[in-house]
């Protein structure tokens, strides 16, 4: 096993630390290196450095452990101690029982691992995998996100396999027990009274295994297919809804999962979105600014006649009401924003350029 690496090192704790401070460590430690807390490759390491800091806080939380440790370091506790002995005493509920309850902190983050505690024991045991989730970008235009839509999306899954019904096993053959787990599912691991137990690779945590193949599927009771559903995009989604189709995922074990429809919405060439309001600009010509008038401006449902007042300036903002978006919950509908840009003429014939010579005049201006 190599040298074992200092106790107080492994909880991060210094020599001085007190009973307080190593139970504090080793409780965030414990939930720092919870396999399930940790991608599928960190597992096995995960698991590893979780027995290390439970027998680290076995010796450390004990007085006379601590002691011996402290004048005789690892040799004092293995001289003296078996593994057992080591945990024998350490107060563990005492640990988990200020996390909740000590049932409750096995719950949250052993009872997928399988970890037992003084013949306590925890597990999944034997499982049947049933569906799992498939997913699926949908990309629409900000039209159909305002008034809604339905599309027909085409996607891959796997389907029950037609020759095997989904069972992955020859006609006539069946399954029978897995020998590495001997049908529990799990397999089990560890030290002295702590133990883990992880499911089971041969069989996938199922307690049993095919012993013909179907030649079809190859023994996985699935095969890929493509399939066009129609989905109903209702009206107020936006970049980063969901949409939940039940059952329309994978077959695996002995079902399918959901398909999730991710929505993107697309930009738009004219209307930036603000929740459940729309915003463009429009410009409108100087004259129209000064002696106001009426204008067309675009709405997601075609155009319309906005008015605009008199002395208008440019960036004033004007609100439709009702022009915006559909609220998916709610049902009532935004606003639309449009902010207004006047346009100064860049060239003006002479007749115009007098014009505003006399304007000029008349307003006093140089």
């Amino acid at each position: 096993m190599g040298t074992k690496r200092d106790y107080y090192e492994r909880l991060g704790v210094s020599r001085s630390a007190s009973a307080d401070e190593i139970k504090r460590e080793y409780r965030n430690l414990v939930k720092q290196f919870h396999p399930d807390r940790v991608s599928e490759d960190k597992k096995k390491e995960a698991e590893e450095k979780f027995k290390e800091i439970s027998e680290a806080y076995a010796v450390l939380s004990d007085p006379q452990k601590r002691q011996l440790y402290d004048q005789y370091g690892h040799a004092g506790i293995d001289s003296r101690f078996t593994t057992e002995d080591i945990f024998r005493g350490a107060n563990f509920a005492d640990i988990f029982g200020g996390m909740n309850g000590f049932g409750s902190i096995f719950e949250d983050f052993f009872s997928d691992l399988g970890f037992d505690i003084f013949g306590g024991r925890r597990g999944r045991g034997r499982r049947t995998r049933t569906g799992e989730d498939a997913h699926f970008e949908a990309a629409i235009s900000l039209e159909e996100a305002g008034k809604g839509v339905e599309k027909n999306i085409t996607y891959q899954r796997y389907e029950a396999c037609p020759q095997c019904n989904g069972s992955g096993a020859e006609k006539g053959a069946g399954k029978v027990p897995c020998p590495m787990c001997n049908g529990s599912g799990m397999v089990r691991s560890g030290m002295g009274f702590i133990s883990f137990a992880q499911t089971c690779p041969t069989c996938q945590g199922e307690g049993s295994i095919i012993k013909n193949k179907c030649k079809l599927c190859t023994g996985s009771g699935s095969i890929k297919k493509k399939k066009t559903i129609k989905v109903t995009i209702p009206a107020g989604v936006q970049t980063g809804s969901i949409l939940r189709l039940r059952s329309e995922g994978h077959f695996v074990g002995s079902g399918y999962g959901d398909l999730y429809v991710h929505i993107r919405v697309n930009p738009h060439s004219v209307f930036e979105r603000h929740g459940d309001d729309l915003r463009c600009r429009v410009k409108i010509s100087l004259v129209k600014a000064v002696l106001g008038g009426n204008i067309e401006v675009p709405t997601l449902n075609g155009r319309v006649n906005m008015r605009i007042p008199s002395g208008t300036q440019s960036s004033t903002v004007f609100r439709l009401k009702g022009k915006g978006i559909t609220n998916l919950r709610t049902k009532h509908s935004g606003d639309e924003l449009v902010e207004v840009d006047v346009e100064i003429p860049k060239k003006l014939s002479l007749r115009e350029k007098r014009l505003f010579e006399e304007l000029a005049k008349l307003r006093k201006e140089t």
